[in-house]
């Protein structure tokens, strides 16, 4: 097998684990009422952090092996694959505008990261490094402020995935500058990007929990799965001289992909949206439905002799509330006729 071939198989398999990592956390999510941001008593929460693990393991051997234009598009695929796996292993279906969100998500941003140039190797010196560290931190907490004000769950899952995909963009670049500083000779020098990574790693692996509470499987997914590379790319265009492809046209072509990406984003909201309203309006109209009244056997009863009959109200005034009487034979026809019976 070819080198080409190689990278291509290890990113499939990339984002067939990254996927399952996101069903497997999206249904902890689904069934964990407590700990939302770290479910640690839950074991299938662990086997979405080792299915997230290795999809990072695999594709950092697939770009050992192929080129960054063709793996990280590859990449994006964890949306399409997401969506087939959840409906066959854990029964949960995807509708049409959830399948046309995903595949604008996944064109979109297959189409960036393909037209992203490739550059040498460049790091970032430790005032950058400080400064992009700072800058990060204090935009994911804003982030995740901002998220707890709103009160819709879909919107605020969307505002922690992008907390979350915002960290694991800045972890990659990271990573790239250890990378290439990285000597055998002195590895504790690079101890404080190392503690950087740590914290940006586990930040948005708690924060990517979180988002899967109450918004379905599709909408953090994506967001996580877009926001993550673009934010990286951004990082590598303003801070290590990348640029996109072709010039001017691919600048463009660029532009115009990142906006089909997000088109598809704001498609799975809304229909996420959509999903909720419907939810919430057959529960409302579940809870406002009266109770049925138990129906009584049409039949004739017995009475015996000394039963207690409580008279109407109209009869009130000549018997007393609990009084014994006889059954015998009426009298005279009686139109309102009102009794309980008591044992």
């Amino acid at each position: 097998m070819s080198s080409l071939a190689l990278a291509v198989v290890l990113s499939l398999v990339s984002a067939v684990a990254y996927a399952a990592g996101a069903i497997m956390q999206e249904h902890v999510a689904a069934s964990t009422s407590a700990r939302p941001y770290a479910p640690l008593h839950h074991a299938a929460w662990w086997v979405a952090v080792a299915l997230n693990g290795l999809g990072a393991v695999l594709h950092v051997m697939a770009l050992a092996y192929g080129p960054l234009s063709l793996v990280q598009p590859l990449g994006a695929l964890t949306i399409v694959f997401a969506l087939p796996m959840a409906a066959l292993f854990v029964r949960r279906r995807a509708g049409g505008a959830a399948w046309r969100g995903a595949i604008m998500a996944t064109a979109g941003l297959a189409g960036l990261l393909a037209l992203t140039g490739e550059s040498d190797a460049h790091s970032l010196g430790g005032g950058q490094r400080g400064v992009l560290a700072a800058v990060t931190f204090g935009g994911v907490a804003l982030i995740f402020l901002a998220a707890q004000t709103v009160h819709r769950p879909i919107l605020r899952s969307v505002g922690l995935a992008a907390a979350a995909g915002v960290a694991f963009g800045i972890a990659s670049v990271f990573t790239k500058t250890v990378a290439v500083d990285w000597t055998w000779s002195a590895p504790l020098s690079q101890w404080p990007s190392l503690l950087v990574i740590s914290v940006l790693a586990i930040g948005g692996l708690l924060l990517s929990q979180a988002s899967y509470r109450g918004a379905g499987l599709a909408a953090p997914l994506a967001t996580v799965t877009v926001v993550n590379p673009v934010v990286a790319a951004a990082v590598g265009i303003t801070m290590f001289g990348e640029t996109f492809r072709y010039g001017v046209p691919g600048t463009v072509l660029a532009l115009g992909f990142g906006v089909m990406a997000a088109g598809g984003l704001i498609l799975l909201t809304t229909e996420r949206l959509k999903a909720t309203r419907k939810e919430s309006a057959a529960q409302a109209q579940a809870s406002a439905r009266p109770a049925q009244q138990p129906v009584f056997p049409s039949e004739p009863r017995i009475l015996h002799a000394d039963a207690q009959v409580l008279p109407s109200d109209r009869d009130a005034a000549r018997s007393e509330v609990g009084e014994r009487i006889d059954v015998g034979p009426v009298s005279r026809p009686c139109t309102h006729l009102e009794m309980e019976m008591r044992p």
